[in-house]
């Protein structure tokens, strides 16, 4: 990722997930994180240091946490700060808060004359419309943008899209925790967002995600961790815990600055079962394509998350949609326009080249046709980066 710079910094939230690789005997699978974020000197703002001057001015890291609901104080490297930023340099027009809802080829079904691309207003509720006319068009929607909205223009204006979109959609087979410390002193919320990575096996990697204080929204979302097959189980381990433990519980529902004192664990693994997304008659549908269907329940998950709780003298929590519903949670949905050799294997190329249709280009997590098993922002760039070298200059 553009101006990556390792952690420099290990927080008290990195620090226990070092302590657990230790008891498991697995100190050389820890190890800091590198993170598109600036580490200048805190809150001192400094010209560009990225981009030969050409990128806008930096402000340093304060480690304040709030990386993952937007960095108010500069120092995150997003792409607002330096592709759309040097694009617009170079005369790019961004516009904002536009849908785009359909795209028909111009003087002929493959594209080769350009295209006609209709959008809406966004964030309106009597939409302004317009259209723009251009020779390429990239899709950059994400796996739910890009997928329904090809497959609305599959039975519309664009129907040489191969008959794999939607397929092959994955997660990074995850599990997102939280543990709840008892400890007044302790603040997970300073430091960077993901500031260290444990690889707990040659298939699983366990992270702590940090919120900055004052972030509370998770709380009302969360429950006692409870696994089993079906929901009376589960249920009934959810209320043997509250009967059990409820001064523990008290504590927890009605800790004062809930992100401050909660570690949230992200765990993922590189299992590859895939969903395939269709059309329903009330909007999106999946179902089980191949593979083991996704689960929220991973028994080495239930593990580490007691064990981290031990050393931070706290209590694990899971989403309630896990625990009552036993829907897992993903915090990366990617495939549905996967590569393939032709149009019978996949959506675009090895180039990201649309099947069926000259000059246009898939670039999102959309695109990914296997499980990276860790966060895949770097492989999306990186297989962008090498979708758009591959187009010549004028």
């Amino acid at each position: 990722m553009l101006g990556a710079n390792p952690n420099p910094k290990l927080q008290v939230g990195d620090k226990a997930l070092q302590q657990l690789a230790q008891q498991m005997g697995k100190e050389k699978e820890f190890e800091s994180t590198n993170v598109a974020v600036f580490f200048g000197q805190p809150d001192k703002t400094v010209p560009d240091p990225y981009f030969n001057g050409k990128g806008p001015d930096r402000g340093g890291c304060n480690f304040c946490g709030g990386c993952m609901i937007g960095c108010r104080y500069n120092a995150k490297n997003t792409l607002d700060k330096n592709y759309l930023y040097l694009a617009r340099q170079l005369g790019v027009t961004v516009q904002a808060e536009s849908e785009v809802y359909d795209v028909t080829p111009l003087n002929g079904s493959d594209g080769s004359s350009g295209y006609e691309i209709k959008w809406k207003r966004s964030t309106r509720y009597f939409k302004k419309k317009g259209r723009v006319i251009g020779k390429n068009v990239v899709f950059a929607g994400g796996a739910l943008g890009t997928v329904p909205l090809l497959l609305k223009l599959k039975k519309k204006s664009l129907p040489n899209i191969s008959a794999k979109i939607g397929s092959g959609v994955r997660t990074n087979s995850e599990s997102l925790l939280g543990i709840i410390t008892f400890d007044k002193n302790t603040s997970f919320s300073e430091g960077i967002a993901i500031g260290s990575i444990l690889h707990t096996d040659e298939y699983s990697h366990l992270e702590p995600v940090r919120y900055s204080s004052g972030s509370g929204f998770w709380r009302i979302l969360l429950a006692p961790m409870a696994h089993g097959r079906n929901v009376f189980i589960r249920l009934s381990k959810l209320i043997y815990d509250f009967f059990r433990h409820p001064i523990q519980n008290l504590k927890a529902i009605s800790v004062w600055d809930f992100a401050k004192r909660t570690q949230i664990l992200l765990f993922m693994q590189t299992i590859n079962s895939t969903l395939r997304f269709s059309r329903g008659l009330f909007g999106m549908k999946s179902s089980m394509e191949a593979g083991p269907a996704p689960t929220a329940f991973i028994p080495e998950v239930d593990s580490l998350a007691k064990d981290y709780a031990k050393i931070v003298n706290g209590k694990p929590v899971s989403l309630f949609t896990e625990t009552i519903m036993g829907i897992p949670t993903t915090a990366h949905i990617l495939g549905g326009c996967v590569m393939g050799n032709n149009s019978n294997d996949g959506v675009i190329d090895k180039d990201n080249r649309v099947f069926g249709y000259e000059n246009m280009w898939i670039c999102d997590g959309s695109m990914i046709s296997a499980n990276p098993g860790v966060n895949p922002a770097l492989t999306i760039t990186a297989l962008t980066e090498r979708a758009m070298s591959k187009i010549p200059g004028k």
